[in-house]
Formats: C-alpha cells, structure tokens, sequence
C-alpha cells in the first residue's frame, strides 16, 4: 500500500466544483481562512467573480473556471487553469451535484439523466482529471457523497442513486490507485441532512410549495471541516452527523423496519410550505442565485458540531474521553459499594 504524504492547508492549491453554493462555498471560505489557494469551479461565472473578488479582498488566493461537470472537457480545462495559476494543484473536491425531489414514476427520465450527468458522472471526470496530475506528485481526492448512498430515502430515489454510485465508484478508484501504488489518497465524505440552499436549488416533482431536509440538519461548515481535514489526512471515509449515521447503521441492520419508517416519514420530513427565495428556485439545468452557504428555510439553526466526526477525526482524544467517562462511572459505582458495605457492617455490629 502506498505511503500518501499531505501538505498542511496553508500550502496547498485546492480545487473544488459546486464552489458558490452550500458545503463548497463553505469549504472555500475555509480553506482560504486556513491559507490555502484555491481554484473556484462553477456554471455561474457572476458568483464565481464575486467570490474570488471576496477571497482576494480578505488577503487570499484564488482563481476560478466555468465549468458544467457534466462535461469531460470542461472539467479538463479545470485542472489546465490550476496549473497555469499556480502551477500546480494539491487536493481535488468534488462537490458539485444536482437534487431532486419526486417519486421515481414522476420524475422525468431526462431530468434523471442530467442529475446522474452532474452528481455521478461529474465526479468520475474530476477524479479522472485530478489522478492523471496528482499520480506524478501525490496529493488527494475528496469526493462528497451522502449518507444517502448507503441508504435509499424515498421521495429523493435519482439523488440516493446517483450518490450510491458514487460511493462505489470512489472506492474502485481507492483500491485501482492503491494496488498501482500511487500516492493518492481518496476519501469519500458523508453528510447527513446539512442546511444548505440544494432544498431551493432542488426540482421538484412533489407539488407541494417547497421541501426541506429531514432533521436534524447541520451548519455547512461542519462538513467542510470534514473535507479539509480529508486535503491534510489520508482517511478512507467519514460521516458527518449521528442522525445520518444512524440512519445507515439501521439500513444495514434493518432495512425492511428502516423501509416502513421511511415509508411513514419521507412526506412529512420532506415537504414544506416554505418555497425559499424564489431566485434560488431549480439550478438543474440553468445556474440560479449563489453564494449563501445555508437556506433561506425557516426552522431550528443547524448543529454547529458533529460529535462523531469529531470522533472520527481525533480518535485518540475519543478513546480517552470514553475511557475516562467509563473509568467515572466504575469508580462511582465502586463508591457506592464501598459505601453500601460500610453501612452492612454497621448495622451487623448494632
């Protein structure tokens, strides 16, 4: 197995797709916080200025390129513009993808094939691009998927589809780079529910005012911690939230009582009578309003932290507290024994 050596943050160039919007508008943010060069990649060239403008403004770097990643050669011109910015590039997020809510039978099979085009197959052209530069100096691939790539949710059938491919798709090129010993490391990223604008952004097939995400939800920037620490640390996957995990956890354990809960709970979780800026309004074909990291839905404010990446990400620190809460309850529990014990003792002598 190689061995993947990553630069700290503030020494790489990063690129990343679906750059304007929600976790990779975060992400961005982020990463040029933390000193970090960065390469925009989106189809809406306003917002796209606007951002490098914002990150130049705050003392950072970055350089943006158009793109639709549903084709090929536009995401190969992506990576010939991180080169000739600056010279090179480090890390590859893909994070671009397209969302629609619907039953499957009212779902357009066009509209399926376009999300599949983004979501699927805009993540196999950017992997494809970012090895054919990284498999000479070594660097990493992140590719955001979703807990729903486990686990199907209805209401959302193209979307849980395509990320499940996705899924498949990344670990094939994990073991592929690997068994050729090149120095990549891909890691695939699963959210949960995260408040990002993909609820507008969304078609929908439903025709129900708007939709939204089942909760609880969590703040974009949670996720983005995840893909960051992913540019630094060769790690094969991580989940972002408990819920979503769970929600894994009891497809695989359960799937026929996971299927009657979701049968129950998809319209109720899903629907809404908030449509959300009308600006922002179904980006599947067409780019719309950008540069919001979370929804303009009304709601509970989304979970600032994620405990288990949290255990994910400093293992170490987790087996301590677990430990140290373990050893907390066996000494109260031995105390209380002890105690009990004296007071036997006591009333045997009286």
């Amino acid at each position: 197995m190689p061995r993947v050596r990553l630069k700290p943050l503030s020494r790489q160039t990063i690129v990343v797709t679906g750059a304007t919007s929600g976790i990779g508008l975060a992400t961005v943010r982020m990463a040029t916080e933390r000193g970090a060069a960065v390469v925009l990649v989106a189809r809406n060239e306003d917002a796209l200025q606007r951002l490098a403008e914002e990150i130049r403004g705050r003392g950072g770097r970055a350089e943006y390129q158009v793109a639709d990643v549903a084709d090929p050669a536009q995401v190969d011109a992506v990576a010939a513009k991180a080169v000739e910015a600056f010279g090179s590039f480090d890390s590859w997020v893909n994070d671009a993808g397209a969302f629609i809510y619907g039953r499957m039978e009212d779902v357009s099979l066009a509209d399926q094939r376009r999300l599949f085009d983004v979501t699927y197959w805009g993540v196999v052209h950017g992997t494809l691009a970012a090895a054919r530069h990284l498999r000479h100096q070594g660097g990493a691939i992140i590719n955001v998927g979703s807990v729903l790539g486990d686990r199907a949710i209805a209401l959302q059938g193209p979307y849980c589809a395509a990320k499940g491919a996705v899924k498949n798709a990344t670990d094939a090129f994990r073991m592929e780079f690997e068994g050729e010993g090149l120095p990549i490391s891909v890691t695939l990223i699963k959210p949960g529910p995260i408040d990002t604008p993909f609820m507008e952004h969304a078609r929908n097939a439903m025709g129900t005012q708007g939709t939204r995400n089942p909760p609880p939800a969590y703040h974009p920037r949670v996720a983005a911690r995840a893909i960051l620490h992913a540019c630094e640390t060769p790690v094969r996957d991580l989940y972002v939230g408990t819920a979503g995990w769970l929600t894994s956890l009891g497809g695989a354990l359960a799937p026929r009582l996971t299927d009657y809960a979701m049968e129950v709970l998809a319209k109720p979780t899903q629907t809404s009578e908030d449509p959300g800026r009308a600006e922002r309004r179904d980006n599947l074909y067409e780019p719309k309003e950008d540069l919001s990291e979370r929804s303009s839905l009304a709601g509970p404010a989304p979970r600032g932290r994620s405990l288990l990446l949290d255990a994910q990400i400093n293992p170490g620190k987790a087996a301590a507290l677990v430990a140290g809460l373990m050893a907390a309850a066996l000494g109260a529990v031995l105390a209380g024994a002890g105690t009990n014990t004296s007071r036997l003792r006591y009333h045997r002598r009286r």
